[in-house]
C-alpha cells in the first residue's frame, strides 16, 4: 500500500481529526510498501486487515486512543451489544468486527462506530436501512446536519491540503500528527 493511497484516503486520521478510515487495496500491493506502516505506528496510527479475498484487502487505519474513547461511550457499548459485541479492549472489539465482516451477508453497518461516525447517525442508518437521511457526505446524516456538514468540510479541506503537501514532497511521517 503506497503512501499516496494512505494520504488520499486517510488524511483526517493522519491529522488526528478522525478516528479511522478504510482502504480497499489490491492484494498484489505489498501491505507495508516503503515502511509506511512502521512510520504510521511511530505516530500512533495502526493498521489491521479486516478482510481479504485474493484480489483485495480491506485495511482498517485507526488511532487506538480515539477508538478506545469512542468504544467506551455508553451509547456505543449499548448499540454494539445488539450485534454481539462483548469486549473489554479495542483488540477484542476489532476482532469481533472482523468476524462480523467474514460472516455477515451484507456489510455490518455498525462499522460506522469504528470509523468515528456519530452514534445517532449509525442508529439512524440501521433503523432507516440507509434511506430518509438529511444529508450525505462521508456518511449519511440523520441527526445533527449542521455539525456534520462542518465536519465534512473540515475533512475535505484536510484531504486537499494533505494531498497537495504530499505531492510537493512531504513524506507520510511528516504529515502524520503524533497524538
Amino acid at each position: 500500500m503506497t503512501e499516496e493511497i494512505i494520504v488520499k484516503h486517510c488524511a483526517p486520521v493522519l491529522a488526528g481529526l478522525k478516528t479511522a478510515n478504510l482502504i480497499n487495496c489490491k492484494a498484489d500491493k505489498n501491505f507495508s510498501d516503503n515502511g509506511s506502516i512502521e512510520k504510521l505506528a511511530k505516530k500512533g496510527v495502526e493498521t489491521v486487515i479486516l478482510a481479504e479475498n485474493g484480489e483485495s484487502s480491506l485495511v482498517y487505519v485507526f488511532r487506538r486512543t480515539r477508538l478506545e474513547n469512542d468504544l467506551n461511550k455508553p451509547e456505543t457499548i449499548s448499540l454494539l451489544r445488539e450485534f454481539g459485541y462483548e469486549y473489554t479492549s479495542v483488540d477484542e472489539a476489532v476482532g469481533r468486527l472482523k468476524e462480523r465482516i467474514a460472516v455477515s451477508p451484507c456489510f455490518p453497518h455498525e462499522i460506522g462506530l469504528f470509523l468515528g461516525y456519530p452514534v445517532e447517525d449509525v442508529k439512524g442508518f440501521i433503523e432507516n436501512k440507509g434511506r430518509n437521511y438529511k444529508c450525505m457526505g462521508y456518511w449519511k446524516v440523520y441527526c445533527n446536519e449542521c455539525e456534520a456538514k462542518k465536519t465534512f468540510e473540515k475533512y475535505k479541506k484536510c484531504i486537499d491540503v494533505y494531498t497537495r503537501v504530499y505531492l510537493e514532497g512531504a513524506g507520510i511521517d511528516k504529515l502524520t500528527v503524533a497524538v
